[in-house]
């Protein structure tokens, strides 16, 4: 099972650790391009601080972030597991889960980013600051710069199991599965059961304990099907919408009264 994670716009910042090996991350066919959004986007943050402030969206407070992204090459860096925080990463809870769950999350858990394409919890990099929808200068939209290598790459990273993607929007357009993996794809929306609307809290926090079920349960369902009787035992309530035709992914929708 290869699970795809959202990032958090909300990051831990660690004064220390070894600097950032980019040969050393998983996904070694993401590198050449990893390197060139890093390169842009450290020469931009210790350029003009008002213009990359503009480019990256960062409001007043935020204004911090530009000399962080500045330093990116030389930074401490951590297991991108301890990196991520926010609603989802909380109700996930990776620090708390028993040593098997800890090999599970490190195997299957699989977190995109505007800066590194994709990267594993165990990857070390350092905190930073670049959401998929920012346009880099010298290269563009990073969700669209993102589409060449990751369809070159994470077809062999999904291998031949189910394909579990919890991403948001912005970060899902980076790569589509097609053809066989999408087949064996379940995408998932978070919704307010009396409502039937998406509410970004609920919709973060319960996708965060989804993996922590899987994760602490041992589960390891083959494929869509399988994976919706896994949640359902796992105590979710969950409505099917079967894909319509070959190649489509199928549409889980796990409803939710509130969040405890």
């Amino acid at each position: 099972m290869l699970v795809l994670l959202p990032p958090s716009e909300g990051k831990a910042s660690f004064g220390r650790g070894a600097p950032l090996k980019t040969e050393s991350l998983s996904l070694p066919g993401l590198t050449p391009a990893r390197e060139a959004v890093l390169g842009e986007l450290v020469g931009l943050c210790a350029g003009d601080e008002e213009k990359a402030r503009e480019v990256l969206g960062l409001s007043e407070g935020l204004r911090g972030e530009v000399a962080k992204n500045a330093e990116l090459l030389t930074a401490g860096a951590r297991p991108a597991g301890e990196i991520y925080t926010g609603v989802l990463y909380d109700a996930l809870d990776l620090a708390s889960l028993d040593a098997a769950a800890k090999r599970r999350a490190a195997r299957s858990l699989l977190v995109f980013s505007g800066l590194w394409g994709a990267v594993r919890i165990n990857d070390r990099i350092p905190s930073y600051r670049c959401s998929m929808g920012v346009k880099l200068p010298g290269i563009g939209a990073l969700g669209a710069y993102w589409r060449t290598p990751m369809a070159a790459v994470l077809p062999e990273a999904a291998g031949n199991g189910l394909v579990l993607d919890l991403r948001s929007s912005a970060y899902a357009a980076a790569w589509k599965p097609k053809g066989e993996v999408a087949g064996r794809t379940a995408s998932v929306r978070v919704l307010h059961a009396p409502t039937r609307k998406v509410v970004s809290h609920f919709n973060k926090a319960t996708k965060g304990r989804i993996v922590r079920s899987l994760l602490t349960a041992g589960a390891a369902p083959k494929g869509p099907a399988e994976l919706v009787e896994t949640l359902r035992e796992l105590g979710y309530v969950v409505e099917v919408e079967p894909p319509t035709g070959a190649g489509k992914a199928w549409m889980l929708d796990v409803l939710v009264d509130e969040i405890h």
